[in-house]
């Protein structure tokens, strides 16, 4: 059941509404809204926000939105694209199990590309901030941050934007799920070690070097990812 309870934006509020209420079941994939009328007075917002709102919606892949008949939610994990994901990213607690390790899958595929190309157009650049690693905090906290910035840095150093959007689209929820996974000493250690080794291939200039060593590195963090779950 949607809860009313309306903030000073009320098109801000009906969208959290309707994401939450479509992610936990509420109106599961394929269901119906309730019409206009009924919706936004559940909802304790106007007509007009209302249809704002499921216009929005509706551009992000949330609904289905058909003249003259009912709105319906679609699978968002189908027809949802890059708005969809930085929604579902604020919904932690309604993310299904699996969701983590498709994203470091995701991850695995897109890393090495943008740190071979990060390497080939900016080494010097590159070295910069993995030298940085020397003095890490060995801490959950300070690991998840730094590993944050420099693969944001990579994205951006790469020459491609489209990395840095997609990766933008994770933020907050990247270094949340990160202190999860370097609250486990192996994997500050992993890090440790991948950090000091991209640093010397950025150094050599050597971006297949560094392709290499990220695919492997990311290719470890899945499997430490599911063995601290399957421990936990």
């Amino acid at each position: 059941m949607i809860a009313r309870n309306p903030p000073q934006r009320p098109a801000a509020y009906a969208e959290e509404a309707l994401v939450t209420a479509i992610l936990d079941g509420t109106y599961p994939p394929g269901a119906a809204l309730p019409g206009e009328r009924e919706l936004a007075a559940r909802l304790g917002v106007t007509r007009p926000t209302l249809r704002e709102v499921l216009q929005r919606l509706h551009r992000d892949g949330w609904l289905m939105i058909r003249q003259g008949k009912s709105t319906v939610v679609t699978d968002t994990w189908r027809d949802g694209g890059l708005a969809v994901l930085g929604a579902l990213v604020r919904h932690t607690p309604d993310l299904p199990d699996d969701f983590v390790p498709n994203l470091l899958e995701v991850r695995l595929a897109m890393a090495p590309a943008y740190t071979r190309a990060a390497v080939e157009r900016a080494p010097e650049p590159v070295a910069t901030i993995l030298q940085d690693h020397v003095t890490l905090v060995d801490a959950p906290e300070a690991y998840a941050a730094y590993d944050w910035r420099l693969h944001r840095a990579l994205t951006i150093a790469s020459g491609n934007p489209v990395f840095t959007l997609i990766l933008n689209g994770f933020a907050g929820f990247y270094e949340q799920m990160a202190r999860l996974y370097f609250a486990d000493a192996a994997a500050r250690a992993a890090s440790r070690e991948f950090y000091a080794a991209l640093l010397a291939a950025a150094r050599a200039g050597d971006s297949s070097e560094a392709e290499r060593i990220t695919q492997a590195v990311m290719r470890e963090s899945i499997e430490l990812w599911r063995r601290t779950n399957e421990a936990a």
